[in-house]
């Protein structure tokens, strides 16, 4: 490693490169963007954790404002990616991790101040919420990084491992939340802020000093202006809306929703409290293994096949929730027995096939293009160069709109209490859209081959399903 963290001529697909010392780098830059998007995502996703500490008659907030603030914070996560995508070959992997990390303290020290001095008004929470979701934005930053460290052979694996590793942020604070409140009860959100400030600082000293700039990458906007003109990049987003959108969505949404089940089961706002959050973090945390895991069932079997599958088994679990929410509205807004435990294994279920989505449609995304390049009539550097700066570019933009699935998720969860008191209209909405995912997957990347001159970029629906070797 140079002493100014700076390497030159990195080629991952240079087998002696590779094993003389590539590997060794790669897996410490991606063990160190691990740990800073796990926190920048803790931190994004920080106002799903203190809603359970923040009773309506001591904040002044009810549900609908809760969905709204929550909406905002994915909001600004998903606008921001394209920029945090740029960043890195503006300013470097290493810089812009010490920097992505750093700037959190500010939104993370705001929260505390909020949660010390009850009663500010809504715009305050909505500001810091659109501030805060700059931790949402350094998944783009850091996948666009790792992208570059890796082979072909292996990006299923690391964009996983990458991913999956930052998405458990999502759990980490969840359980952090569940032991405060456990220890100290539900009046003491500052000791949660408090050890996301020193975490922090640990992500952007370590970025500092032990991850490393990549030479020679341009900012490559012309990529981002291909991938915007290019159809593969707006059905993977659509497929990426359903899978993390869900994902990050539901992530904001089951605490409160757990809160509101038991409140209306007769339980105190503290008893509530506490019961939400020892389940809630249990969903965040089986999505974000399975989509670990998924990335390496994506490389063997397919990242289109494993995407098709999934969504079928989403709109199914959907219709479970739908079945739950009709049953609590029937019963007076309560939940309980065999209902109560149907509502929490399928939202399990659901967070746990959002991590496979997850990994399965990034699997397929430097797929695509790899797929696509071999029929461009290119010099072979030319050529993985093509594919890889197209990967790369549509990893922010499917990012990015795939993201704005959480805003849409919380507004419409907001929309259908405002107008039943009940999720239901919105668990309809939701597993609607998962069929229609379902159906473009299997109609873009899984109908069978045809014919493609010689010289042409075919896409992949033109070309076949995309087989797992090329990935």
């Amino acid at each position: 490693m140079s002493r100014t963290h700076v390497i030159e001529n990195w080629d991952p697909e240079d087998a002696e490169q590779w094993e003389s010392g590539g590997r060794k780098i790669a897996m410490r830059n991606l063990r160190w963007s691990v740990f800073a998007e796990h926190v920048g995502f803790s931190v994004w996703t920080l106002f799903a954790v203190l809603v359970l500490f923040m009773p309506e008659d001591v904040y002044g907030l009810d549900a609908p404002d809760k969905f709204l603030i929550s909406a905002v914070v994915t909001l600004t996560g998903a606008v921001l990616r394209i920029p945090y995508t740029l960043a890195t070959a503006v300013f470097g992997g290493r810089n812009w991790t010490m920097f992505s990390a750093f700037v959190l303290l500010i939104p993370a020290t705001a929260m505390l101040w909020l949660m010390a001095n009850p009663g500010q008004p809504l715009w305050m929470y909505l500001v810091t919420g659109m501030i805060a979701g700059l931790g949402g934005a350094n998944f783009a930053s850091s996948m666009t990084n790792i992208n570059a460290f890796f082979p072909q052979r292996h990006k299923g694996w690391a964009l996983g491992l990458n991913a999956g590793g930052g998405n458990l942020g999502v759990a980490t604070i969840q359980v952090v939340g569940l032991v405060v409140i456990a220890i100290a009860g539900n009046r003491s959100p500052h000791w949660v802020v408090a050890i996301y400030l020193v975490l922090l600082a640990i992500a952007g000293i370590g970025a500092a000093s032990r991850m490393d700039n990549l030479t020679g990458r341009p900012v490559d906007v012309q990529s981002m202006k291909d991938v915007a003109r290019d159809r593969d990049d707006w059905v993977l987003s659509l497929l990426y809306i359903g899978t993390f959108g869900s994902f990050i969505g539901f992530s904001f949404a089951f605490g409160q929703m757990l809160t509101m089940t038991f409140l209306g089961n007769g339980q105190t706002p503290a008893e509530a409290a506490l019961h939400a959050a020892q389940l809630t973090f249990l969903g965040p945390l089986l999505g974000s293994l399975t989509r670990m895991a998924g990335g390496r069932i994506s490389d063997r079997i397919g990242g289109a096949r494993v995407t098709h599958i999934t969504f079928w088994a989403m709109a199914v679990t959907t219709l479970a929730l739908v079945y739950t929410s009709y049953l609590q509205a029937s019963n007076g807004g309560t939940l309980s027995g065999g209902a109560l435990a149907l509502f929490f294994i399928a939202f399990l279920t659901l967070f746990g096939l959002t991590g496979l989505g997850n990994a399965s449609v990034y699997t397929m995304i430097p797929a695509v293009f790899e797929a696509r390049s071999r029929g461009l009539r290119l010099p072979e550097s030319e050529r993985a160069d093509w594919s890889r700066s197209h990967a790369g570019a549509l990893i922010g933009v499917a990012g990015a709109v795939g993201a704005l699935g959480g805003f849409a998720i919380n507004m419409t969860l907001r929309s259908s209490y405002q107008a039943s008191g009940t999720a239901t209209a919105a668990f309809i909405a939701f597993a609607a859209f998962y069929v229609l995912a379902a159906l473009v997957t299997r109609a873009r990347y899984l109908r069978r081959p045809t014919s493609v001159k010689a010289g042409e970029a075919a896409s992949p629906g033109e070309a076949g399903e995309l087989e797992p070797a090329a990935r």
